[in-house]
């Protein structure tokens, strides 16, 4: 509890899934936080928590004047900045290269990209200065995907092995004052939805048995809820506890080993 109590917290797509359980572990330790979201039904139910040590902004994560916004909530309600928590992405279904039409996997790309990897930039960069006056840390949600196959498909495969890049080089680049790093959960039953491009906007990952598929398929042979992942996150979060931590991404999803098509 410690090494986050008191921490302003910076985080994008706090409404659902780990970035809701990431909000509810802070604010429990003792964190403040601003929480970046565009669902208008999603920020309703934050706001529904009801505590002085929780903004929340309207905005869209792709947009860098939003998460400039999201940047002055927090030094005007906190008056400091000391993580920005990189939370909101968009799976591809599994869609195989040879099952996207040539337009599908130009846009699908186009899309899938400027979310999960060009809004970790923007957050970043709106979010620098500030992390740079409190040498903070900065957190990036990726994925089991960022390392392995099949834990989506060639587009999210590859913009989530993007991020681990740009973990790696931000960590570089923004030392010594900012610590940068990763988490990389699997799968589970959340709200995460794909691209309109690929017609994937009105589908959830949990609308698919993905429970089903952990449960027998995990190294760990177990069901894994967004609650579980969340250590890692206020682990890496904390100046007590991971001030030596930068360029690191645990992997946390517990993966059985990757089986080749025959």
């Amino acid at each position: 509890m410690r090494g986050i109590q008191d921490q302003v917290v910076l985080l994008t797509g706090g409404g659902s899934g780990i970035g809701r359980a990431i909000v509810e572990r802070f604010l429990d330790d003792g964190a403040w936080l601003v929480v970046l979201e565009r669902d208008a039904d999603k920020v309703a139910s934050l706001e529904d928590i009801a505590t002085d040590r929780l903004v929340t902004v309207t905005g869209d994560v792709t947009s860098f004047s939003d998460n400039e916004r999201a940047v002055a909530a927090a030094l005007g309600a906190f008056g400091r900045l000391d993580v920005f928590i990189g939370n909101v992405g968009m799976w591809d279904f599994s869609r195989a290269l040879t099952d996207l039409t040539p337009q599908e996997l130009e846009e699908g790309f186009q899309d899938l990209f400027r979310v999960n990897v060009l809004a970790y930039l923007l957050g970043v960069r709106a979010a620098a200065e500030a992390l740079r006056d409190s040498r903070g840390a900065i957190i990036l949600t990726l994925s089991n995907a960022s390392f392995y196959p099949q834990g989506g498909g060639v587009l999210y495969t590859a913009s989530k092995h993007a991020g681990l890049g740009l973990v790696r080089q931000l960590a570089y680049e923004l030392a010594p004052e900012i610590r940068v790093n990763g988490v990389a959960p699997g799968g589970m039953a959340t709200s995460l939805s794909g691209p309109r491009s690929l017609g994937l906007d009105q589908q959830q990952i949990k609308d698919i048995p993905i429970t089903e598929y952990l449960a027998e398929h995990s190294a760990l042979r177990r069901v894994i809820e967004p609650d579980d992942y969340v250590g890692a996150y206020a682990l890496l979060a904390s100046r007590s506890d991971a001030l030596t931590v930068t360029g690191t991404v645990f992997d946390i999803s517990a993966v059985g080993t990757p089986q080749r098509p025959r």
